[in-house]
């Protein structure tokens, strides 16, 4: 097994995936071939003898401003100050096998390599834990729980530094925009 870059053609294969493993958290086609087209390389599939066990979404975006769920992005916005990770989704015969840890390791890489400081993403499905070993943290941002509540219950917005560089006076670590 090995992720890939995702391409256009994966596309069909990639709503499959999240209509099943995001039965709460639907998307619209063109919400995910949205995301793939405005970053391709930020997304990823996971595939097993040809058959597509994963995938994962991501793009630069504004810290503590996460997209609302199934709604389409417009554009990678100029003052992009995340790296963010819309999703990673792993098929249940997928999971604790390290290819989500894999995906995290190569995803923190493409941040640092286009200058951002930090990752974020709004953990759902009882993900934290994982993503509380993968060294990422809860923030709380005044203003944030109604949209955060969007999401689900248990959803938790969630930041990994990536540079011990200066803090705005609201806690927001700057990033250097090299996307």
């Amino acid at each position: 097994m090995s992720w890939r870059p995702m391409t256009p053609q994966d596309l069909c294969q990639v709503q499959t995936l999240a209509d099943a493993i995001h039965v709460s958290h639907p998307e619209d086609p063109e919400v995910l071939a949205e995301r793939q087209r405005l970053y391709p390389q930020g997304c990823f599939m996971l595939v097993e003898d040809e058959r597509a066990i994963g995938y994962a979404l991501t793009h630069p975006w504004r810290f503590a401003e996460p997209p609302p769920l199934n709604r389409l992005l417009g554009a990678i916005p100029p003052s992009a100050t995340t790296y963010y990770i819309h999703d990673v989704a792993l098929l249940p015969e997928a999971r604790g096998k390290g290819y989500a840890a894999r995906i995290t390791d190569r995803l923190l890489a493409h941040a640092r390599e286009a200058g951002f400081d930090n990752l974020s993403l709004v953990a759902v499905n009882k993900s934290q834990v994982f993503w509380e070993k993968a060294g990422f943290r809860v923030v709380a941002v005044p203003g944030l729980g109604a949209k955060l509540a969007s999401y689900g219950p248990d959803a938790a917005l969630m930041v990994r530094d990536l540079a011990n560089l200066g803090t705005t006076p609201n806690g927001v670590t700057s990033a250097m925009k090299k996307f």
